[in-house]
């Protein structure tokens, strides 16, 4: 009565061990490389894949609430985002994207 199931079991086992024991790796030439083929008398080129870096567009202003913002020595206030520092409108309450002459802007002083 046990003996069907004790050779299920076993036959079971065994494939799944011959399975798992064929494992491939990938060569070295399928990683991120195109092989061009020779021209008349020339070898084989490879070019490597390049691919284009994606751009985010940086918004001109956000909005955010004053307590996620940092403060400077002198009382304004800034946010990093993704990289770019935006700093907080006197005017209007915004935050605006830096460039050059902002702090000429009395809307922008302290």
């Amino acid at each position: 009565m046990h003996l069907p199931r004790l050779l299920i079991f076993c036959i079971g086992f065994i494939v799944v061990a011959e399975s798992c024991s064929r494992k491939t790796t990938p060569t070295k030439e399928a990683d991120n490389t195109i092989v061009v083929p020779p021209a008349k008398d020339s070898a084989a080129v490879k070019v490597p894949v390049r691919y284009k870096a994606v751009k985010t567009v940086a918004p001109k202003s956000i909005s955010l609430n004053d307590k996620a913002a940092k403060k400077t020595v002198d009382g304004r206030f800034y946010y990093d985002l993704e990289g770019k520092r935006y700093w907080r409108s006197k005017k209007d309450g915004r935050y605006y994207l830096y460039y050059k002459g902002m702090f000429s802007n009395p809307d922008f002083q302290q």
